[in-house]
């Protein structure tokens, strides 16, 4: 995406949506006031019109990386690359959605009462998602790490205080499918996430952010239950079977 100082804000959304959380993220209004010029709103919230292009350029760069080489790559490489990518997204990304949903419930709730499911929905995942990863990122994640050192290092690894790395695994898988069962309720009240004829484009946006989100999941999910989870249990059977 190229972004001149002349280009409006709104035209920048309107071709690449994901964009809309850089811009919400400097307070920039690209719905009602989205005629207005890069140079023009940089200059009245005094943003540095390059590192606004940076960030954006960042983000659509970042959410374009996909997992489809991640089968060739270390366990510890593939933890790394869940956790800076996908659930640093999350954090991201999450309290956006959160904001976007709650201005939609207040303006178009009432003719659209299937946002406050989307939006409660919406806000346990948040929640269940913010859990999820604390525990991957503090109990099972290091115990991949470790199972990749002991491979490469031939050394033994330390039995973990869980036992068995399926025992975390199988939780995971767990809440995997508990969120993956929430975006289908969502999708199910929102005709898959599209937008009915009267919303704004505050609607648009959200909902687009709300696919984006889930697509988002359905990646994150697949590299942990097909590749990580299967190849951590196998490894670690692998170094057991060599120590005994």
């Amino acid at each position: 995406m190229k972004i001149t100082p002349e280009r409006t804000v709104g035209s920048i959304v309107a071709e690449d949506y994901r964009a809309a959380a850089v811009l919400t993220k400097y307070g920039i209004d690209f719905c009602c006031k989205g005629g207005r010029s890069v140079q023009e709103v940089c200059e009245n919230k005094n943003i540095d019109q390059n590192k606004l292009a940076e960030d954006i350029t960042t983000l659509l760069a970042r959410d374009a990386k996909s997992g489809d080489d991640a089968r060739t790559w270390p366990l510890d490489q593939l933890a790394d690359h869940v956790e800076t990518v996908h659930h640093r997204y999350v954090e991201e990304r999450g309290p956006i959605i959160q904001q976007y949903l709650a201005k939609l419930c207040r303006v178009h709730g009432e003719r659209h009462p299937e946002l406050f499911t989307i939006n409660d929905e919406f806000n346990a995942c948040v929640g269940a998602m913010a859990s999820h990863m604390k525990k991957e990122e503090l109990v099972l994640f290091p115990f991949v790490r470790n199972l990749a050192k002991s491979e490469r290092s031939n050394e033994p690894f330390k039995t973990p205080h869980f036992g068995t790395v399926e025992n975390p695994v199988n939780m995971m898988m767990e809440d995997h499918v508990a969120e993956g069962e929430r975006f289908e309720r969502m999708g199910a009240v929102s005709d898959s996430f599209t937008p009915p004829a009267d919303g704004c484009a505050t609607y648009a946006t959200a909902f687009s952010m709300l696919k984006e989100f889930e697509e988002d999941l359905h990646l994150h999910i697949h590299l942990e239950n097909n590749i990580m989870f299967p190849r951590a249990i196998a490894l670690e059977r692998s170094l057991a079977h060599v120590a005994n």
